[in-house]
């Protein structure tokens, strides 16, 4: 019924209305972590309690883009994938394939600001969350079953987190999404128990403002 995207200095805007649920997603880049972050807020505005299911979903590499083109498949299967439950947050590590190799981790973790409905479900399988024959557009995920919560040494690697939130009419709820980079196992463990705290994404957005403003200055930009 509406949509409006607003590309700002420091961050992207997605304003969309459906079906009564008003929704408004921001991404921006840490400046001090290798980290993006969505925030999402969902308002009800029709008149009746509304549940819905907020479900990320992203695919994982964990290589250059040169070796991924070349051999996107064989790249996958040295990517493990584990679930840390205090934290929200999917870890995903390569498992280096010489001793000159550098390691790489991904981490995905969820944040909420307001009363979840449910414990949070999660997936790394594409092919459980997509379905043989089918794809983004209309995964069998979203056919009102679960994740599975399938980790470990998976074929074809994603990352995807869902909560379910209960609004009652006018009500309004905030989830963010951080998806980050690091050279450890440890280091990623940080960026998860940091970005699970939803005052990071509020300063994520903040320093991306302000180092925004700063950088329009120094360029002399109006």
């Amino acid at each position: 019924e509406e949509y409006l995207v607003t590309y700002q200095p420091e961050r992207a805007v997605f304003r969309r209305t459906d079906d009564g649920i008003s929704t408004q997603l921001d991404i921006a880049v840490s400046t001090e972590d290798d980290v993006e972050v969505r925030r999402l807020a969902v308002t009800n505005l029709s008149d009746r309690h509304r549940e819905l299911e907020i479900t990320s979903y992203a695919e994982i590499a964990l290589v250059s883009i040169a070796d991924d083109l070349a051999h996107p498949a064989f790249g996958k299967l040295f990517v493990e994938t584990e679930y840390l439950a205090e934290s929200s947050a999917l870890l995903c590590g390569r498992r280096p394939r010489s001793r000159e190799e550098a390691g790489a981790w991904a981490v995905h973790v969820l944040s909420v600001e307001g009363r979840m409905q449910g414990p949070v479900e999660w997936e790394t399988d594409r092919l459980r969350f997509l379905g043989r024959g089918r794809g983004p557009a209309d995964p069998v995920a979203l056919d009102g079953r679960a994740l599975s919560g399938t980790v470990g040494a998976v074929l074809d690697p994603i990352v995807s987190l869902r909560q379910r939130i209960r609004l009652a009419p006018g009500g309004f709820v905030r989830l963010s999404f951080a998806t980050g980079m690091a050279s450890s196992r440890e280091g990623a463990m940080a960026i998860a128990h940091k970005y699970h705290d939803p005052s990071a994404a509020a300063r994520t957005f903040a320093l991306a403002y302000t180092q925004a403003q700063s950088t329009l200055r120094h360029m002399g930009i109006t």
